[in-house]
């Protein structure tokens, strides 16, 4: 054979089908699994094989990851070969995973498959609507770090003049995540809280962060893996309220693991494991629910989480709570963490969602197939949706809750170019009708549901909850509150069976732990309860709870329904100020009343304004100059819908209403001879040039107005006769990121109604 020529190739073995889908299984699972954002990528895995197109397609719709029900047949035909792949992908699967770590591995696996789906609180599970996995549909929460102390709350960029200041203002988990190994100054304030309201996504942050430590993808967010242990505490409430409650390691170890899918498999686990992994810094434990915890509980729950901390201080805390319940403790019981916020969707987070969505959902409805067809009718549907939500403030306000947003794009799916409903309620009273009534005509289902008033029955089933400060309900105590609902309601249906049928066809009742039911989401039972208020016209019900936060968003959702000037003089002469106002800004965007009704509403709303600026002008009278700045801060973070301990960014002042803002620049004229006010700062930075370059912004109006001194920080001397025109308002406590201060400042400075 001389040199030119070429050897003979082998002929290759030929490989079963069942071995070449293994083969491509294994490599998915290696790689942590098939997202949305990954498939074209996967598709990549087939071009060497002799699979059929069809066949892989259905592979890919599967979402693979370990432990997966494998390859369930796409056609009929294909069943036989599909159970052998079946086999062959399994048998691989378990070789690898044993070959590569053992164990510890199967634990990471374990916590990730109980995170793997999204399922949303709330988010009524429709037909024809496939339930996403996580990691296809989520989308980065952004988290306010300026409630931080000053040490942990500057950006982690190195220019900040090149930022915006949401770029400045926000960061996502793993930006903290990142610094507690990193930075000395985090280490030693790996501890966090993360507060946001009903639906903003806690506890769907949590399941990503232990799902993508579990698959062991935390590298491209440049972290080392740690092992996460996520501890839902409504489950564990009851053993951390006794009198000798668990460990941490007890807790994980007897309560934790043996509730993760496929633990027996973890049976070899050493016992000190957990508690070494604590004890070396190398775990995450994210404590979800803390507001979920009974109230009576709450201190001594608290002070076990203190405890555990401390004790385990090398290892990352996270704990997330709605803000009252964390906020309404006790000094000595209250928890020791510094403070996230999770921020509104933007709407180039409602953006990736909505497009993620849709993307899934036409995918899953193809086959798996994700063809031109296929991507073009989601990118059409998902931009029809956009752009009503984006056409309409009320939808803009909706969709920045997560929770609501997925409510809208499911209506959307299922009525496609209907309008959407405006308002809140108006969202939750569409999704009953068409659970209760509406979904199970169309499948001819023969339910009690549409024979008797079901949502009759459920709404005096949610006020009761309210009334007794419930979320969940015993089986027992749930069917003897709906036998006595249905008798008042004289219908004749059978208690248990109107309870199977609201749980297995409605989902408005959902059934958890222990044997225990709650709504889907605390949000329906307050509009379900608003409801019941409205038609028995009870308004005077509420009255004794405007100063509780438990009933605000029942009260909310009342006042959507009615004419809410009684209720707004009321919660007036109970000085309930922030609520009156809350109540009125809602009412002006929906603007439903009669001739006769607005003239009430108009005069109600001037009262609303001279008494919500009242201890303002008392402070301002009386020269408190600090605790005027601070309240001028607390008026403008609840005009804007957001709780005390949040900053403002750019949007909010941007978008600021003019008449507050008016307001609150009047005062301030006044009461300080025309030296300070938003107007004075406003003429101030015109005369400096109006200057939007960071540097320069330091270096002449804030030199200009005292709040730096040769471009160094300085705090306000809250001093009329010696301080700099334009020194105050401030509104912030301590020393701020002078990116975020110039970019805060030109933002409000630029609008033309000052």
């Amino acid at each position: 054979m001389t040199k030119t020529d070429k050897p003979t190739p082998k002929p290759k073995a030929k490989v079963s089908l069942s071995d070449q889908i293994a083969d491509v299984v294994v490599k998915a699972v290696r790689t942590g699994g098939v997202t949305v954002g990954g498939a074209g990528a996967f598709w990549s895995l087939f071009n060497d094989s002799d699979i059929p197109k069809a066949l892989a397609s259905g592979v890919i719709g599967l979402g693979i990851s370990y432990g997966a029900s494998l390859l369930n047949p796409v056609h009929k035909g294909t069943q036989d070969r599909l159970t052998k792949a079946g086999e062959a992908a399994n048998k691989a699967i378990d070789h690898g995973i044993a070959k590569v770590s053992g164990v510890e591995e199967q634990y990471f696996r374990c916590q990730a498959w109980a995170c793997r789906r999204q399922k949303s609180e709330g988010v009524i599970q429709h037909d024809g609507i496939f339930r996403p996995l996580l990691e296809e549909i989520y989308v980065p929460l952004q988290l306010d770090r300026n409630s931080l102390p000053s040490g942990l709350r500057e950006s982690p960029m190195q220019h900040p003049t090149k930022l915006s200041f949401n770029e400045m203002q926000e960061s996502e988990i793993w930006d903290f995540l990142s610094k507690t190994w990193k930075d000395s100054n985090f280490m030693t304030h790996s501890q966090i809280g993360v507060l946001a309201w009903g639906g903003y996504g806690k506890t769907t942050l949590l399941k990503h962060i232990a799902y993508t430590y579990g698959m062991n993808q935390q590298g491209k967010y440049g972290v080392p893996r740690r092992v996460p242990f996520l501890l839902v505490l409504r489950k564990h409430r009851d053993l951390l309220a006794q009198e000798q409650p668990p460990t941490l390691p007890e807790l994980i170890r007897n309560h934790h693991i043996p509730d993760l899918p496929d633990f027996d498999k973890l049976a070899d686990l050493p016992k000190d494991w957990v508690k070494k992994k604590l004890n070396q810094g190398e775990a995450v434990v994210m404590l979800d629910g803390f507001d979920e915890v009974a109230s009576g509980q709450r201190p001594v729950v608290a002070r076990w989480i203190n405890d555990q901390m401390r004790h385990y201080s090398k290892s990352v805390f996270i704990v997330t709570s709605r803000p009252k319940a964390y906020k309404d403790q006790e000094l000595v019981d209250r928890l020791e963490l510094p403070i996230l916020w999770v921020q509104d969707f933007s709407e180039s987070q409602r953006r990736n969602f909505v497009e993620n969505w849709y993307l899934y959902q036409e995918q899953y409805a193809s086959g798996g197939e994700l063809t031109p067809d296929v991507e073009h009718a989601a990118k059409t549907a998902a931009e029809e949706l956009l752009t009503q939500i984006e056409a309409r403030q009320e939808l803009k306000d909706l969709a920045r809750n997560p929770l609501l947003l997925n409510m809208i794009v499911s209506f959307h799916w299922r009525y496609p170019g209907a309008e959407l409903p405006k308002r809140r309620v108006e969202l939750y009273r569409e999704i009953c009708t068409l659970q209760l009534r509406d979904r199970p005509r169309a499948r001819k289902l023969k339910t009690c549901l549409i024979d008797c008033e079901a949502q009759l029955i459920l709404q005096r089933l949610a006020l009761s909850m309210m009334e007794a400060h419930e979320e969940r309900l015993g089986h027992s105590d749930l069917e003897e509150r709906i036998k006595k609902y249905i008798k008042l309601q004289q219908e004749q249906v059978e208690q248990k069976n109107f309870l199977a049928e609201v749980v297995q066809i409605s989902e408005l009742l959902v059934e958890r732990e222990l044997g225990e039911f709650e709504f889907a989401h605390l949000s329906l039972q307050e509009y379900l309860a608003a409801t019941q208020i409205a038609d028995d016209k009870q308004e005077a019900l509420l009255y004794k709870h405007l100063q509780n936060d438990w009933w605000k968003q029942t009260i909310l959702l009342y006042a959507s329904q009615v004419n809410p000037t009684p209720l707004i003089r009321e919660a007036l002469r109970q000085e309930a100020i922030d609520l009156a106002y809350t109540i009125q800004q809602d009412t002006t965007k929906r603007l439903d009343l009669t001739a006769e009704e607005l003239a009430a509403f108009e005069k109600t709303t001037s009262q609303v304004e001279t008494s919500r600026y009242a201890n303002l002008e008392t402070l301002l009278q009386t020269q408190q100059w600090r605790e005027a700045d601070q309240e001028t801060y607390r008026l403008m973070i609840t005009t804007v819908g957001k709780e005390e301990g949040q900053y403002l960014n750019s949007d909010d002042l941007k978008t600021f209403p003019c008449d507050d803002l008016q307001m609150l620049d009047r005062l301030w004229v006044k009461y300080s001879d025309g030296k300070w006010g938003f107007s004075v700062q406003k003429r101030i930075w015109e005369e400096c040039g109006s200057p939007t370059d960071y540097n320069e912004f330091t270096r002449t109006f804030c030199d200009r107005i005292g709040w730096t001194n040769n471009g160094k920080w300085q705090n306000p001397t809250y001093d009329l006769e010696n301080s700099l025109d334009g020194e105050l308002p401030f509104g912030f406590e301590g020393e701020l990121p002078l990116g975020i201060l110039s970019s805060l400042a030109q933002s409000l400075l630029s609008r033309k109604d000052l």
